[in-house]
């Protein structure tokens, strides 16, 4: 199935907005989302193979990148890695690139997913959904703007566990609301 590039993003997008943004669960996304600092790219990669030489590719991009034009990018992947588990397998060597490009201490990635499920939870954990996307993405992420921003919040390590108490609340039904249309 084609995506088309516009529709991707702005789905991604009502999601940063709607859930990341407006549910607090990353309180340092706003700031980039306000000032126009995040680079949104569709993947069109039709394999694992080709998709990790993108990957690298953003992540010099990123790495070559003055912060106050970029400071992080959402790699965006409709047409790859719709089952969790190959995603999943696939994120050991994306974690990987940025040591391998000597970009370790730079740039971490983050992983987000439309069927991403902690360990240990079932499937309709209303819990995995601090980490479900519209589509898989790999969230490319300068390690001096996670600096900067645990000094803005100085109790960062709490936020994980804030993260799960606003979900239990917010509950399936009320995830059907913001997202009528995943459910």
């Amino acid at each position: 199935m084609t995506h088309a590039p516009d529709t991707v993003i702005a789905d991604t997008v009502a999601w940063l907005e709607k859930a990341v943004i407006g549910l607090n669960l990353c309180p340092f996304a706003k700031s980039v989302h306000v000032k126009g600092q995040i680079r949104h790219v569709v993947s069109e990669a039709p394999t694992p193979e080709a998709l990790l030489a993108e990957l690298a590719t953003e992540l010099r991009h990123l790495a070559a990148t003055d912060p106050e034009v970029t400071d992080t990018t959402l790699l965006i992947l409709p047409g790859l890695l719709a089952d969790f588990l190959d995603f999943n397998d696939f994120l050991g060597a994306a974690e990987a690139l940025p040591a391998e490009l000597g970009l370790d201490g730079e740039i971490q990635i983050a992983s987000f997913h439309p069927q991403f499920q902690f360990a240990g939870t079932t499937p309709d954990d209303i819990t995995n959904f601090t980490n479900r996307a519209p589509y898989p993405t790999l969230h490319l992420i300068r390690e001096a703007s996670i600096d900067r921003a645990v000094e803005a919040f100085p109790e960062a390590e709490t936020i994980f566990e804030r993260n799960i108490e606003t979900m239990e609340r917010l509950g399936q039904a009320g995830w059907a609301k913001l997202f009528p249309s995943t459910r």
